[in-house]
């Protein structure tokens, strides 16, 4: 009789389920030998219950806390979870161990929420239980943690679709009717079954390094809705990718940023002869149709800023965010959150036409969260994964906005390789960084003004 497929081939099995560049978790059990049969150059990061992220079986690139772990998982970066059954039903319903404990307790483990959030989801099991019973069952006897996209088993790949199981792979020397002995639930056989391939997947993932600025935007379409990163000054912003994207053009914008381009007239940090670049040369040039922003005007009556200039001729629309409520639209933007009551701006103009309530006798506004297109950010280092390191100022709503964009592309001084970031330094992690630019040496983020030469 041939003997079924190891542990360690099932693993291997799983392994090459899993695309590089997108993030899987590995629950307790079976699950955490698939690592073993990864590569760090394969680029499959891997995320663990505590919140780490690594690459491999051991380069760890990220520690998060619960609340970014959880928050990147609510917030739909999580590609495939990979979980040990105990049983799976014809329609792929799950039951984890632990599962006989009951309902609160199966909904207190990370795995349970993987599995809700994660765009596939991967079963390992051995094809048996231990006397003999089958674990793919046509009416489960344990309660569901979940639904599987596909099952593998020492014998079998299986795939569950709307029509019920389907077997793809066999486990060598053994054959559809051996394998349908073995199982309690009833499958169709895809046309051409093979055996179970356990080689690599073969695919590597794309760079995310990109050679210019224009190269990285060229895609930005008009109407689009983009977050610019930076506090107030010149510090912080991608300077960069903004005159980039002023060169490429793209128009009728919606700006989420914490200004709308006052660093020109406020003069923070910047050298006599010299004006800062920010948000004002978009909307000059006629990109910006809306702005969403706590600090939309200048700080002098006497020197308005463009935007401000933009808006007061109907060019330009405005929705003003107080500073603490932005931030938090923001990262509930980008954590799964769809909104949030914030006694902020309650019984003032703030609060027009949005819903109420009174907890604790206070007075509470709906805030609904936001998302961008597109986010361009600045950072001070990046590792080839997206990995990202802040120096000084340029923390500030960069990191709160990475999350919290389809396509963020962060300007930074240096890329590194895998592994020589520090992980504890690290704020913002790979999977929320889609494109990375290095900024040309001797930039400077400014302009020669000859008002002030």
């Amino acid at each position: 009789m041939t003997e079924r497929t190891g542990l360690e081939r099932m693993a291997a099995r799983v392994a090459a389920e899993l695309a590089p560049g997108r993030v899987a978790s590995l629950a307790a059990g079976l699950p955490q030998r698939v690592a073993d049969h990864l590569s760090p150059a394969g680029g499959v990061v891997l995320l663990s219950e505590h919140g780490i992220l690594r690459v491999g079986p051991g380069t760890v690139i990220a520690d998060l806390d619960q609340a970014d772990a959880r928050g990147l998982v609510r917030g739909g970066y999580l590609d495939t979870a990979v979980v040990e059954g105990v049983q799976v039903s014809s329609d792929g319903s799950v039951a984890v161990p632990g599962a006989v404990l009951g309902a609160s307790a199966r909904g207190a483990t990370a795995a349970v929420e993987n599995m809700a959030r994660a765009r596939r989801v991967v079963v390992m099991m051995e094809h048996a239980a231990p006397d003999g019973s089958p674990r793919i069952v046509e009416s489960p006897t344990h309660p569901p943690s979940g639904r599987a996209h596909l099952i593998v088993t020492d014998l079998a790949v299986l795939e569950v679709g709307d029509g019920g199981l389907v077997l793809r792979e066999l486990a060598s020397g053994w054959t559809v009717d051996r394998v349908r002995a073995l199982t309690g639930a009833p499958f169709t056989a895809a046309a051409g079954v093979g055996e179970m391939d356990l080689s690599p997947a073969g695919v590597t993932m794309a760079s995310k390094v990109f050679r210019s600025a224009g190269d990285a935007v060229a895609d930005i379409p008009h109407g689009a809705v983009v977050m610019l990163g930076g506090f107030g000054g010149p510090g912080g912003m991608a300077h960069n990718l903004v005159l980039a994207l002023k060169d490429q053009g793209a128009g009728d914008l919606t700006v989420i940023s914490n200004t709308a381009g006052i660093a020109r007239v406020a003069n923070f940090g910047t050298p006599s002869g010299f004006t800062a670049i920010d948000h004002s040369i978009l909307v000059e040039n006629g990109q910006i149709r809306k702005a969403v922003a706590s600090f939309p005007v200048s700080p002098s009556p006497s020197r308005p800023s463009p935007f401000e200039e933009a808006y007061r001729a109907g060019k330009a629309e405005l929705e003003l965010v107080p500073q603490g409520t932005l931030a938090e639209r923001i990262r509930a933007g980008g954590l799964g959150v769809a909104g949030f009551y914030t006694p902020t701006g309650a019984g003032t103009p703030i609060a027009e036409g949005k819903e109420t309530r009174v907890f604790d006798g206070r007075e509470y506004v709906l805030e609904r969260a936001l998302r961008a297109d597109y986010a361009l950010l600045r950072a001070h280092k990046a590792d080839t994964l997206g990995n990202l390191v802040y120096r000084g100022t340029s923390r500030n709503f960069n990191a709160t906005m990475a999350p919290a964009a389809d396509v963020t592309i962060v300007e930074v001084d240096e890329v590194v390789q895998p592994g020589h970031l520090d992980p504890e330094a690290v704020v913002t992690p790979c999977p929320f960084v889609q494109r990375i630019v290095v900024r040309p040496p001797g930039f400077v983020p400014y302009t020669r003004d000859p008002r002030r030469v």
